[in-house]
């Protein structure tokens, strides 16, 4: 089953959207509620706002399926990853809304999860790790970049308007001080977006699971909010707004690596 897709480049940077795969198993949407079925929790269009990253030589990573398959970016233990705080699950049963995912007793049960973990989630850190793997041996160092993007406000998970710009390194410690630094730097310097580092999402399971500078594996995790390039009502694309965002994306990629 073909459950990702990779595109390998000759750069060292890798770029894994796990969320933004948005298609549902055979026979998965009849399980759920009417508004779990438009899968409204994908990072949507995320795909091609980086598109433009095969151009600096990146290898990205895309999955088919929706996050409500399996979500690629926690745990396969399914230990939460912010302790407190709403968050959703490695199978998730609710939306970001607050709303279930599944029409009573649809839920997946435990022989169901681990069937999900075998069949989606782990082909897709097979793969990253993998690529992650050549990339190092190749160039010493790589950067390891997770593209995210969420609704601007969701109440369920925090509280207000999200910043634009969240960039998150586990609290510094998927990354080089020095990398940190200098993506800082190109977020302090421009003056159209809000931004914040280490706020409400500081990275997710990849980032922080395989964020190992020490080894030469840099992760670093940017959530967007999606006013920045998209409709967030019918989730369409707006070219004319996303523009300014993937070029300061660019920016961000540059400085990652230490280039520019």
């Amino acid at each position: 089953m073909n459950t990702f897709t990779l595109h390998a480049g000759h750069a060292p940077l890798l770029i894994s959207l796990p969320h933004d795969g948005h298609a549902l198993p055979e026979g998965m949407a009849g399980r759920l509620v009417p508004s779990a079925r438009r899968v409204p929790d994908t990072d949507w269009h995320v795909s091609r706002l980086y598109d433009f990253a095969r151009e600096l030589g990146a290898s990205i990573l895309m999955p088919r399926y929706s996050r409500y398959v399996v979500d690629l970016n926690r745990p396969p233990d399914d230990v939460s990853l912010y302790p407190g705080q709403n968050t959703t699950g490695l199978c998730p049963i609710v939306q970001f809304s607050g709303e279930p995912v599944y029409l009573a007793g649809e839920e997946p049960q435990p022989e169901e999860v681990a069937q999900r973990v075998a069949t989606y989630w782990q082909p897709y850190h097979e793969a990253l790790r993998d690529e992650l793997n050549r990339l190092r041996t190749a160039h010493g160092r790589v950067v390891l970049w997770e593209g995210h993007s969420i609704r601007s406000v969701v109440p369920f998970l925090f509280d207000g308007r999200l910043p634009d710009f969240n960039l998150g390194t586990s609290g510094g410690a998927s990354c080089a001080p020095a990398t940190q630094q200098r993506l800082e730097a190109v977020l302090s310097a421009q003056r159209g977006y809000s931004y914040v580092v280490n706020g409400r999402f500081k990275g997710g399971y990849i980032t922080r699971h395989y964020g190992k500078p020490g080894e030469g594996v840099e992760a670093i995790q940017l959530e967007l909010a999606q006013l920045n390039y998209m409709d967030e009502a019918n989730f369409d694309y707006l070219p004319e707004r996303a523009e300014p965002t993937r070029l300061l994306i660019r920016e961000l990629l540059v400085a990652a690596l230490g280039a520019g």
